[in-house]
């Protein structure tokens, strides 16, 4: 895609999204701030969320990945919903953050499911959550509604910041950049790539697309398929701000 076409398409994006009519809320968390300074693979250990996501995972493998994440100092760790409690006993206080997932991995649950999970996980005492977005409204063009599913969800979150995992592989250029902008009126902290549990995940052409459309206020988690330094780099290097890496030990060592 050429630069002018690039502009057009975010045009358009705005002009869609501006049309809903929609209240556009300040995010309470912005994202910290990392400098760039990546000359090494210990310098993207910052970055990283370790993560475990496969449902096969066992409560012995959720401690192994907290373990793994305080010993190399990663970011913290991202795990599904029923192993939240264990992490968050395993990290301790101040040794990292601890993430979990809310309508994950296909995003189409109700936005009430939505709600209650992210209840019952702030109350387990993670500290972000990484919610997936209404694939199939935004395909639908019912972007009124994937609004309502992210806003819901930051106000359930209570200050928690919020990811909203878009599923880039699954969306046109104008659809993702719709979606940065409802990511952004609803309030959230982060737009995150992909899930890591479908056709592809992050790519440097979508982060950067990414940061072109929300700015420098919000934050950018770039997540699947990243197995190596130099693409943990090239993500950093085009905006990222965090990282979602199952490879993380390899990565950073």
């Amino acid at each position: 895609m050429t630069h002018n076409e690039l502009e057009k398409v975010i045009n358009e994006g705005h002009e869609r999204v501006n049309a809903l009519g929609l209240e556009e809320h300040e995010c309470a968390c912005y994202p910290e701030q990392i400098a760039i300074n990546i000359s090494s693979p210990q310098d993207v250990r910052l970055y990283i969320e370790h993560t475990i996501l496969k449902p096969e995972a066992n409560e012995t493998n959720i401690i192994n990945l907290c373990a793994e994440a305080k010993e190399c100092s990663f970011k913290g760790v991202c795990v599904n919903p029923a192993f939240a409690e264990t992490a968050c006993k395993a990290m301790g206080n101040n040794e990292g953050l601890v993430i979990t997932v809310v309508g994950f991995p296909l995003g189409m649950n109700t936005t009430h499911t939505k709600v209650i999970e992210t209840e019952e996980a702030v109350s387990k005492g993670v500290d972000e959550i990484d919610m997936v977005i209404a694939v199939g409204y935004l395909k639908s063009q019912q972007f009124k509604k994937v609004y309502e599913d992210i806003r819901a969800v930051v106000v359930a979150a209570k200050n928690k910041p919020v990811k909203v995992i878009l599923e880039t592989c699954l969306l046109s250029s104008l659809e993702k950049v719709i979606a940065c902008l409802l990511v952004k009126y609803a309030g959230a902290a982060f737009v995150k790539t992909s899930t890591g549990f479908n056709t592809a995940g992050a790519t440097v052409e979508d982060v950067q697309l990414m940061r072109k459309v929300i700015g420098e206020r919000m934050g950018i988690k770039a997540a699947g398929g990243i197995r190596d330094f130099e693409t943990a780099k090239g993500m950093i290097l085009v905006g990222a701000n965090r990282l979602g890496c199952s490879s993380s030990v390899g990565i950073a060592s």
